[in-house]
């Protein structure tokens, strides 16, 4: 199955001049959605992971059915404020700017494997910092997937981690 032709691209959203990938077709197609969910699985199984870290918010939707999916846990890396209980905070530099994200505490025990989770990943600036937000409460992070890649952005290679993708753009 061609995943591709279940994403659909949205020109100039948020702004003039961004393409927006957008999965959310994907995901209302229960046979699309299971090839996608198949196919993450290989590829991140492979890396046996004890939790898979979704980024907020779609990585949610990508990360949580493939923990069940490969019988792992699932933690969230958040916007600031956005966790209840104590957390644990990384800031990091945007473009113009900066910004902060966190996990709880608790969510992650120093040596679990985990992997990262997002929908798409662009200039690699908010997985590269969870990564680092990951490591800094003990983990060891073995891998980062998501669905799509913006090849032409090269947020893989601010990685410093293996990256596996399911559908790539070039433009």
């Amino acid at each position: 199955m061609d995943i591709r032709s279940h994403i659909r691209s949205i020109p100039d959203f948020p702004k003039p001049g961004i393409n927006f990938y957008d999965i959310s077709t994907l995901l209302r197609d229960p046979d699309a959605w299971q090839v996608t969910m198949g196919r993450l699985a290989k590829a991140v199984g492979a890396w046996r992971p004890d939790v898979l870290a979704g980024i907020e918010s779609r990585g949610f939707l990508t990360a949580a059915p493939l923990a069940l999916k490969l019988g792992c846990g699932f933690v969230m890396v958040r916007k600031r404020n956005k966790l209840p209980g104590p957390t644990i905070s990384y800031s990091y530099d945007l473009e113009y700017g900066t910004d902060t994200i966190e996990i709880q505490a608790d969510a992650i025990q120093p040596g679990q494997r985990v992997v990262v989770l997002d929908d798409l990943l662009a200039t690699g600036g908010t997985a590269n910092a969870a990564v680092n937000l990951l490591r800094k409460v003990g983990a060891e992070v073995v891998g980062l997937a998501a669905i799509i890649e913006l090849n032409f952005l090269k947020g893989r290679d601010r990685l410093d981690v293996p990256v596996a993708t399911l559908v790539d753009y070039d433009t």
